[in-house]
């Protein structure tokens, strides 16, 4: 269930509140709606809603199925156990929203244009926020970040091309990005969730 907003000034944050059965639900739903009432308080219109957490055990379907909160979504999932049997779980990832807005801001940066800078220089001024991004989506479903993570990995060979005449030809940039990853892995803050995809 989500919640919030109110009239005015005031405002409550957004909140999610789990139930076992829709019936018991809708009856906090109500509860919730009414002590509003009392407090002067509304819940939002568009943001209220009953979700159905939907996975391998609880069959059938509803209107909403899944919700987005604190920049992760919430929704079915395809997954594997320890024996490496599939299962379906209701669980969060980084969301749509999210991944959009570190992709503005990356292309914000404007990498592959900054030559006055070292390799290192950059990795600097990125890590901070990359890191965070890292540290906080990568909790859930981290491989879910790799669009954003390789668009970065892109703009720094671009960035090689930019820099270096001998390795304007795309195969020799990605061929030093390469090599100064395998030399120095912990340069950059998300190698260690992206290298895989490229040490190919």
């Amino acid at each position: 269930m989500r919640d919030s907003t109110k009239r005015g000034a005031a405002h409550a944050d957004d909140a999610v509140m789990h139930c076992v059965t829709e019936r018991q639900a809708r009856e906090v739903l109500d509860a919730l709606r009414n002590r509003m009432v009392e407090v002067g308080l509304e819940l939002h219109p568009d943001k209220t809603r009953i979700v159905y957490c939907k996975d391998g055990k609880r069959r059938g379907s509803y209107e909403h199925e899944a919700f987005t909160f604190l920049g992760y979504t919430f929704r079915a999932r395809k997954g594997r156990d320890r024996q490496g049997a599939q299962f379906l779980s209701f669980a969060p990832a980084v969301s749509k929203e999210a991944l959009k807005r570190m992709g503005r801001e990356v292309r914000s940066w404007r990498l592959h244009t900054r030559s006055d800078l070292s390799f290192v220089q950059l990795a600097r001024r990125i890590n901070p926020v990359v890191a965070g991004w890292v540290n906080y989506y990568g909790r859930f479903r981290p491989w879910e970040l790799n669009p954003v993570l390789r668009r970065i990995n892109a703009y720094l060979v671009r960035w090689i091309r930019r820099k270096y005449e001998r390795l304007a030809p795309k195969r020799k940039a990605i061929a030093k990005f390469q090599e100064i990853a395998k030399r120095y892995p912990g340069m950059f803050a998300h190698w260690r969730v992206t290298m895989a995809l490229w040490m190919v």
